[in-house]
């Protein structure tokens, strides 16, 4: 890392220059609290950042985080809260895991319970950042047209191109799981799914309605790329994910999103409930590496670049859990919104 060009970590508006971290491995770490090693200082730390509450004692303000965090705090036999206690001069009290709970700092000076909060909240995005994705926002496209358009174009498919390298029916996508992603989402407790759901219906009360009127939005399924009515849809999308992204639900990794439905994916051959890129992670955090046979993909382009799978309404936004599926064969979904 250069000293003099350091990484910055944004949270609530804020720019927090990250120090270098030092990570050392140890036998049976999997069964072992986390280590962390290292300390954190505030590139631009406002006295006013965080609420923080003087009691009779000194100082006091409060942290909430899902308990699947907290090892993080505590560190490998408690060495990082240790830390941030001696260097903050403030005293940490943390849930036990598995409970949910406030991190709460105390501290005989105001600056110093800052000065921890914010080595907390750094913590937490660095960690949280490294957790797989868990849920994702999207328009199911489970419609009866669309889906006998999908099985049709695989059939096409498999009749045309079958000879071409790699090109065989354990690539296509389960049909029932056919879906356009807004946004992929780390959710680690309860709360953060029900704030999502809150989030949710916000966009709706305050620019979804006025956006879309009376009408569902309709659109016809052109290749797995292209939509009708794209511009009206990629607009709402869009002001989705902003808003979802000023909020710290979802990462800002684009400027606008890439809208398309995944029909063909070689993940599928050996795993058919893989999920394309993101599947690089188990449901328990645990890094897989797949083999992936290729497949020659040029005269699938050539021959249905303008293939017609159908029209369909997108009326509802949905919050689906990943590696779950409903009582249809689709993604499980923890929430959603109505258009109509």
């Amino acid at each position: 890392m250069e000293v003099l060009r350091p990484q910055l970590i944004r949270i609530d508006g804020r720019n927090y220059r990250k120090n270098p971290v030092q990570e050392q491995t140890y036998q049976h770490e999997e069964d072992e609290e986390d280590f962390y090693q290292g300390s954190m200082e505030c590139a631009d730390e406002p006295c006013d950042a965080y609420e923080v509450e003087q009691t009779p004692q000194g100082f006091r303000s409060t942290v909430r985080a899902p308990s699947l965090l907290y090892k993080h705090i505590v560190g490998r036999r408690g060495d990082t809260r240790k830390k941030i206690e001696m260097e903050t001069k403030t005293s940490i009290s943390i849930p036990k895991p598995g409970e949910d709970g406030e991190i709460v700092i105390t501290g005989q000076h105001r600056n110093g319970v800052i000065s921890a909060r914010t080595r907390i909240d750094v913590l937490l995005d660095t960690f949280r950042r490294k957790q797989p994705f868990t849920h994702f926002l999207a328009f199911f496209l489970n419609e009866v047209e669309v889906q006998e358009g999908f099985l049709r174009f695989q059939e096409e498919v498999l009749a045309k191109c079958s000879m071409d390298h790699g090109v065989d029916s354990s690539i296509f996508q389960n049909p029932k799981k056919l879906h356009l992603t807004i946004g992929m989402l780390v959710l680690l407790s309860e709360e953060e799914i029900q704030q999502t759901c809150e989030m949710l219906q916000k966009c709706k009360e305050e620019f979804i309605n006025d956006f879309l009127g009376v009408n569902p939005l309709e659109v016809e399924m052109i290749s797995a790329l292209l939509f009708s009515n794209f511009s009206r849809l990629q607009e709402l999308v869009d002001r989705v994910l902003e808003r979802f992204q000023a909020s710290g639900l979802i990462v800002k990794e684009w400027n606008s999103v890439k809208l398309h439905a995944t029909v063909m994916n070689t993940l599928f051959r050996k795993d058919p409930n893989a999920e394309g890129r993101y599947n690089l992670y188990t449901a328990d955090g645990k890094y897989i590496f797949k083999e992936r046979e290729s497949f020659d993909g040029r005269n699938i382009l050539k021959l249905f670049e303008n293939f017609y799978f159908g029209s369909l309404k997108l009326n509802s936004i949905h919050i689906s859990q990943r590696f779950t599926i409903d009582s249809f064969g689709n993604y499980a979904s923890c929430g959603q919104i109505d258009f109509s």
